[in-house]
């Protein structure tokens, strides 16, 4: 194993979710819709999990040049209830708005994050690296379907308002 590899890839990894963290907070504190505000606050407190998740195996690896093997069938899944992804949510978020753009963005960010865990995954020798990113991986891309899906309705819906649709 790589051992700067590996302190490069972490540090480069909290960082970005710090910044998540960071934009999901922002979003949650700007908007005026109570639905949203929610969804942008759970998404920041997903962020935070992966911090602590990866702050642990910075500090593991910096003091022991091992990383942990904690238990990844934790939750690993972007699980939020019927009560978060309903019509409330969908209806708060305008296709030209600054909600709709916090999504996109969002997206960009969950895009990225998958790309370095997916890349450190495949290119680790060492199985606890690998499980770790492979986690995070799965992780985040539940958080991108999820975004995509609310992007996808928002657009069908902004469509449809504007009779963009041929039929």
């Amino acid at each position: 194993m790589d051992e700067n590899k590996t302190l490069d890839i972490l540090k480069k990894a909290i960082l970005l979710e710090k910044r998540g963290k960071s934009f999901y907070t922002t979003v949650a504190r700007q908007t005026d819709k109570e639905a949203v505000r929610r969804f942008f606050t759970q998404m920041a407190e997903e962020e935070d999990n992966h911090i602590r998740v990866l702050s642990g195996q910075f500090k593991s690896f910096s003091e022991t040049k091992h990383l942990l093997n904690p238990d990844y069938d934790i939750q690993t899944s972007f699980d939020f209830s019927a009560e978060v992804l309903n019509t409330e949510l969908k209806s708060q978020i305008e296709g030209a708005e600054f909600e709709a753009a916090a999504i996109a963005a969002a997206m960009a960010m969950e895009k990225n994050a998958i790309a370095l865990y997916s890349q450190r995954a495949e290119e680790t020798l060492d199985e606890n690296e690998k499980a770790l990113y492979r986690w995070l991986a799965n992780w985040e891309k539940s958080h991108l379907e999820f975004l995509a899906a609310i992007d996808r309705e928002v657009t069908e819906r902004i469509w449809h308002d504007n009779s963009f649709w041929p039929f």
